[in-house]
């Protein structure tokens, strides 16, 4: 049912209050403060009206309502307005960032405690994975029955192994092995390091007691590590400070989801200059059926992209929270890409489909 103009401004203004003072909103209070023109009585058939549609909920016997999650999927998607940064804002963040991020190393966990102090919320900061190859390697003799494997990769970082074998081996073997590894096994992603590559490996090389397969998954450990990114969690108590987390089993479940750095890694990353709204049971994890996440995308080089992330109750203040992690993450990539992006445009309309 497409519902009319004057359900969605009692809808917006239900929303509005809510997300404020975080108390059931009444008709009353809507015929006092929202400008509508509309008496108490009209609107609370209104309000009656779009309970029975799921846009709203009366959590008690009392007259107050608030948003359910499809109401606040209507509302970003169609009803809240932009907010537009103010110029003390977009100065405070392009501080925060030139004064917090000393060096390019620190620049996501530095920027996830920004984004706290911007929402106050927790967030997080996501790393773009890295493009990483193994260059070369080195198997260094230790004795007969025990190698150190050395990985060059293409980030200039070193990464080596102890490995203990099942067998001996001779020094002739190893170097026989070691060229045709390099030949073999470099240069390649992971899931090009197949079994077929490492087998024809082996039986050039004389390998019969499986040292080929070991260096094979050294560099599929080496190459998958590289590629999964990393992320930052800061502000987790912020929490706390939310009425709707006072119960103590909610609130820890949604800060042992946020601990997980791997579950974080599984949220559906938004797109560069864009933000993504997951409201209450969108959410795919089940510790987050309750709560919102907001997240925005970043631009960082080569094809690459991270994002960084807040999460709280369902009364997010959607469009300003929104708008400044955009804000934050145009910086980012400013930073990572060494390029001049333009601020947001506060005015465009592309809302649709909780990408703002």
């Amino acid at each position: 049912m497409e519902l009319s103009d004057r359900k969605k401004k009692i809808l917006a203004a239900v929303i509005d209050d809510y997300i404020q003072n975080a108390e059931p909103v009444g008709s009353k209070t809507i015929a006092r403060n929202s400008g509508l023109g509309l008496s108490s009585a009209t609107i609370r058939n209104e309000m009656s009206e779009l309970e029975e549609l799921g846009f709203l909920e009366q959590p008690h016997t009392s007259a107050g309502r608030i948003p359910s999650p499809k109401g606040y999927r209507l509302y970003v998607n169609e009803l809240m307005r932009r907010y537009k940064l103010t110029v003390d804002e977009t100065e405070s963040i392009n501080r925060q960032l030139r004064q917090r991020v000393q060096q390019l190393d620190r620049l996501i966990s530095d920027v996830g405690a920004i984004a706290v102090r911007l929402t106050s919320l927790p967030a997080w900061a996501l790393t773009a994975p890295a493009k990483v190859l193994i260059q070369r390697f080195d198997l260094i003799h230790v004795d007969t029955h025990t190698i150190i494997i050395v990985a060059m990769l293409s980030n200039s970082t070193v990464k080596n192994k102890l490995v203990h074998l099942p067998g001996q081996i001779d020094s002739e073997t190893l170097v026989r092995l070691g060229g045709l590894v390099n030949a073999n096994l470099t240069g390649l992603t992971e899931d090009m390091i197949t079994s077929e590559l490492v087998v024809m490996t082996e039986r050039a090389s004389g390998d019969k007691i499986g040292l080929s397969a070991i260096i094979a998954g050294f560099a599929i450990e080496i190459l998958t590590e590289a590629g999964a990114g990393e992320s930052y969690l800061s502000g987790v108590p912020q929490l706390l400070r939310q009425p709707e987390y006072r119960d103590p089993d909610k609130a820890h479940r949604v800060m042992n989801f946020l601990a997980d750095g791997g579950k974080l890694l599984e949220l559906p990353s938004p797109p560069t200059d864009k933000v993504n709204v997951i409201i209450g049971p969108e959410n795919l994890a089940e510790e987050l059926k309750d709560s919102s996440v907001i997240m925005a995308g970043y631009n960082a080089g080569d094809g690459l992209q991270g994002m960084i992330g807040v999460v709280g109750p369902t009364r997010i203040d959607y469009a300003r929270v929104a708008a400044r992690l955009k804000y934050l993450a145009a910086g980012i990539g400013k930073l990572l890409t060494g390029e001049s992006h333009p601020p947001p445009d506060e005015d465009e309309n592309d809302k649709g489909d909780a990408k703002l």
